[in-house]
């Protein structure tokens, strides 16, 4: 999977269970920032959602199922 992939379905699933639109979503969780494996070998992927904290709380609760099933994306090229 990668980056944008990622992003594709966080969107998709915020949208999905939370209603607003794509690009309002997008905004709140701005870029998927991604690590080298060797510094962060079991999660190389990382979100810093902003907004209202009800957002947040949406975005960092649908991420912890995400790294689980996602814990390794590679950056796009």
């Amino acid at each position: 999977m990668t980056q944008s992939q990622l992003a594709d379905i966080l969107i998709a699933r915020l949208v999905r269970d939370h209603g607003g639109t794509r690009q309002r979503w997008r905004k709140v969780v701005g870029p998927i920032r991604i690590y080298g494996l060797n510094t962060h070998p079991h999660c190389n992927w990382m979100v810093d959602a902003t907004g209202s904290t009800s957002d947040i709380a949406k975005v960092e609760s649908l991420l912890d199922e995400l790294r689980q099933n996602h814990p390794i994306v590679a950056a796009d090229r």
